[in-house]
């Protein structure tokens, strides 16, 4: 009996003493996590609605500028994201059917893909830089014959590179789940962590769905 009770308890550590029970908790931690998410959407709204002003006021620009985005790497790192999305959501599916190293291996393989796009978006940025693409006052490339084409490249490095930030920060999140993971932190009835990270890295995911056409596919 007493070895029951020490169960029931290790079960109902993660409570929290302002929660009636397991549920409530959840649903408040996942109703937190979408008023965040709403406030990112906000913050990158700000973003889009640059994008949009410009691209209205300088046509032309974005069609030339685009053309210097390799669109070839840009949809490679669009199918890693699907992915990792994919595998994130492997990995709450097995916390809730209790399957501790479905879980681990489906974070360790959403992180790697995580590592892939980074290392992708590097290779990109650093050959924009050797072409003298730079933001703002910085660019010296030539290969543009249009005055204002710095905008178009600033307000590139500007969304990609604030995504890229949530990108290491989604790293950063899981990479802390499968140590959590590893000491028995997750189990059936606790994921409430794993889900809500789920929840942020999908959004780091719609969010690239988005930057990639309007950066990559203009005509």
């Amino acid at each position: 009996m007493s070895g029951t009770s020490a169960t029931i308890e290790k079960r109902l550590d993660h409570l929290q003493h302002h929660f009636i029970d397991s549920d409530q908790q959840f649903e408040s931690a996942k109703l937190g996590m979408w008023i965040f998410l709403a406030t990112e959407i906000l913050f990158f709204g700000g973003l889009f609605a640059a994008y949009i002003v410009y691209r209205s006021w300088y046509p032309e620009l974005y069609i030339q500028a685009s053309t210097e985005l390799n669109t070839f790497w840009g949809a490679i790192n669009t199918g890693v994201l699907i992915g990792s999305s994919l595998t994130v959501a492997m990995a709450i599916r097995s916390a809730q059917l209790n399957q501790i190293k479905g879980l681990i291996y489906n974070l360790y393989i959403t992180i790697a893909l995580a590592f892939v796009f980074m290392v992708i978006k590097y290779f990109e940025y650093t050959h924009k830089f050797h072409l003298g693409i730079y933001p703002g006052e910085y660019y010296t490339f030539e290969g543009i014959a249009h005055e204002k084409a710095n905008i178009f490249f600033s307000i590139y490095y500007m969304m990609t590179g604030v995504h890229g930030l949530h990108v290491l920060i989604g790293i950063g999140l899981m990479i802390w789940l499968v140590f959590k993971a590893k000491k028995g932190a997750f189990h059936s009835g606790y994921y409430t962590p794993v889900e809500i990270t789920g929840l942020y890295w999908h959004l780091v995911d719609i969010i690239w769905i988005f930057l990639f056409p309007l950066l990559y596919l203009i005509d």
